[in-house]
């Protein structure tokens, strides 16, 4: 049993239900923030794609995956933004390991 069930995605507008004004401003602010403009459609599902795996959504990985691949992008390149995003992470959780140094250090003394 998963969480996940890819009949979801299709179902998302349903989720304004019981609040379709909020539901629209937010769907009305993200066809705008993924329309062209200084980056194209491509690089913006590019960019959700590596977005998605750092935030581990299922959802959004089934979404852009298609997108990327619509747009134009290939599996190559959508790996290595994958890559990019993985390195991020990973960086990201590496230097908080200076806050426990430091923590170490203090509690050492």
């Amino acid at each position: 049993m998963s969480y996940f069930k890819e009949d979801h995605l299709a179902k998302f507008a349903e989720i304004g239900k019981e609040a379709p004004e909020l539901a629209q401003k937010f769907f009305d602010y993200y066809q705008n923030v993924f329309a062209e403009g200084e980056l194209s459609e491509r690089e913006k599902a590019l960019i959700a794609l590596a977005v998605a795996h750092t935030v581990q959504c299922p959802y959004c990985i089934d979404a852009y995956t298609r997108a990327c691949l619509e747009k134009g992008s290939n599996t190559a390149e959508m790996t290595e933004a994958v890559h990019v995003a993985t390195a991020i992470k990973g960086g990201s959780a590496l230097v908080h390991g200076m806050q426990m140094r430091d923590i170490a250090a203090k509690l050492s003394m």
